[in-house]
């Protein structure tokens, strides 16, 4: 039986997948024997990641998948749920020293899936190297499994008594989009990847009242302004939350991100950085206050509740309307990650990427080692905006070098091997709305 806070694994559609990646780039190139062999080491550990898409009961829902992960020795995109990779929501593929872990977003997300990274690196370098390191810090095959990590995150939230909270913000309508200004008839994407150094971005931070988020948000609206200084749209910018470490529980595995949205408003565009940080890092706070994420939790109930009613293609249908609209002209993720501890030396950098998709440009930033790697990705490919931003980082001193660019695929999802009389009446439906 499905509960409100397992994967929504119709949310993932072949037009809106909702994938996400972790990109590595090692100090010498992957063996694939050796990280297959390491994947399967963990299985008994990771049981939640170990799993295929099914149908119960018209419903979309997972099952154990006794088939090996793939590793593919290839940077070409795939499909996750498919054939070509065992069925499973998550896959690896490699080529020299880069590897790159692929999964559904709406299996998991950072907090979820970092610690599996981390635990597969442990099992592949300790292999690999014939060496024996530390394993405080990493789930190893023969640990426990708490209850936290893959319980009801949300267990004692008494949800029928949360009320609706004191602010809510609702998105401006017609703000400013990117896309718009700068797409070319192809409306080919683009990822530029970037190491700038933490301590540069940290101290810039203690100067300006804000947090490296609400930086990289007020850059990026700089940015926007620099670059066409004649539009008066409001911008408008995403940044990531995570409700579980809102409410105290980051170890558990499943996805429970969400975005909140600040206002640049084109009154407001001469004012000195210091202010427009202190303005942005108030209107995150605002919105993330405890009360906030109770009733985003209990609205992600009431509407799963909602769904359970209706056929099981009308779901994923709903999905990919609601994602056929906008919801901000920019967005900032900002993960946490520190250290490997002693995988760290085998380590050159680690990104995240996820697609941008209801936003125009997105930057996945991770802090690993010293530095902030951090994913440029525009859904289009002019590098107009990009050297604008360029340039806000310039002025505030902070030295980001450019280490590679590219289109970078995500993989999508099909799921192959689910009912074909399910797939044909989902597709039908999606194919009368959009008339393909």
């Amino acid at each position: 039986m499905n509960h409100y806070y397992d994967p929504m694994l119709f949310a993932s559609t072949e037009r809106h997948p909702s994938n996400a990646a972790i990109l590595m780039t090692l100090s010498e190139p992957v063996d694939g024997h050796i990280l297959q062999e390491a994947t399967e080491e963990l299985r008994e550990r990771f049981p939640y990641f170990y799993v295929k898409p099914v149908i119960e009961n018209q419903v979309l829902t997972v099952a154990s998948n006794p088939l090996p992960i793939a590793v593919r020795n290839t940077w070409a995109p795939s499909f996750l749920c498919s054939k070509e990779v065992n069925y499973h929501l998550i896959a690896f593929k490699y080529e020299g020293n880069r590897l790159m872990l692929e999964t559904s977003h709406i299996l998991t997300d950072g907090s979820g899936i970092f610690p599996y990274v981390k635990s597969v690196m442990y099992c592949y370098l300790s292999r690999k190297t014939g060496k024996h390191f530390d394993p405080s810090g990493f789930r190893l095959p023969g640990d426990p499994i708490p209850e936290t990590e893959t319980g009801n995150p949300f267990e004692g939230l008494d949800l029928d008594a949360v009320e609706e909270p004191f602010y809510r913000k609702k998105i401006s309508p017609g703000f400013y989009s990117l896309n718009n200004t700068l797409s070319d008839r192809l409306k080919r994407g683009k990822n530029i990847f970037l190491k700038v150094p933490v301590d540069q971005v940290i101290e810039f931070c203690k100067e300006q009242d804000g947090s490296p988020n609400v930086l990289f948000s007020v850059l990026l609206a700089r940015a926007i302004r620099r670059m066409d200084p004649e539009s008066k749209r409001t911008i408008v910018s995403g940044i990531a939350v995570n409700h579980k470490a809102l409410l105290g529980n980051n170890d558990n595995y499943r996805a429970f991100s969400d975005m909140v949205y600040l206002d640049f408003p084109k009154s407001r565009e001469h004012e000195s950085l210091t202010r427009m940080c202190t303005v942005a890092r108030g209107q995150l706070m605002l919105q993330t206050q405890p009360e906030n994420s109770m009733y985003y939790v209990k609205d992600l109930r009431d509407k799963f509740e909602m769904t359970q009613k209706l056929p099981g293609p009308v779901k994923p249908h709903m999905v990919d309307l609601m994602m056929a609209f906008p919801r901000g002209t920019c967005a900032v993720s900002y993960s946490i990650v520190k250290s490997f501890g002693p995988l760290d030396p085998y380590i050159e950098n680690i990104f995240s990427l996820v697609e941008p998709d209801v936003v125009d440009v997105l930057l996945e930033i991770i802090c690993f080692d010293k530095f902030f790697f951090i994913s440029f990705m525009q859904n289009f490919s002019s590098e107009e905006f990009f050297d604008a931003f360029s340039e806000e980082l310039k002025e505030t001193g902070i030295t980001a070098e450019v280490l590679w660019k590219d289109r970078c695929e995500l993989s999508g999802t099909r799921f192959d091997g689910i009912s074909t009389d399910f797939l044909e009446e989902l597709k039908g439906m999606i194919s009368n709305t959009f008339k393909l």
